[in-house]
């Protein structure tokens, strides 16, 4: 599995933005939220999730429809389709 690409556009005092690109045939690696979170999508686009016990589900990404998630999410984060996601990662700074 290919790594995926992030950059970092944004990181102070309130907020760290990280901007992800998931390439077909990509993942996150596994990783712990240490903060809350919002996940704004750029793209359209299916991602498959995989949780610490290696139960896998399937979320759906619309473009500019955003989602809040709590500190503490511990998942791997895969595309396995044929087309590129990219999405914004905005972490909320205590």
């Amino acid at each position: 599995m290919l790594a995926a690409r992030s950059e970092v556009q944004v990181d102070n005092a309130e907020v760290r933005v990280t901007e992800w690109r998931l390439p077909p045939g990509s993942a996150t690696g596994h990783h712990v939220h240490g903060m809350d979170y919002v996940i704004v999508p750029v793209t359209a686009g299916e991602m498959t999730i995989v949780a610490p016990d290696g139960g896998r589900s399937k979320a759906q990404l619309a473009a500019g429809k955003s989602y809040f998630r709590k500190a503490g999410v511990e998942h791997d984060v895969l595309n396995e389709t044929a087309s590129e996601i990219v999405f914004l990662e905005v972490e909320l700074k205590p």
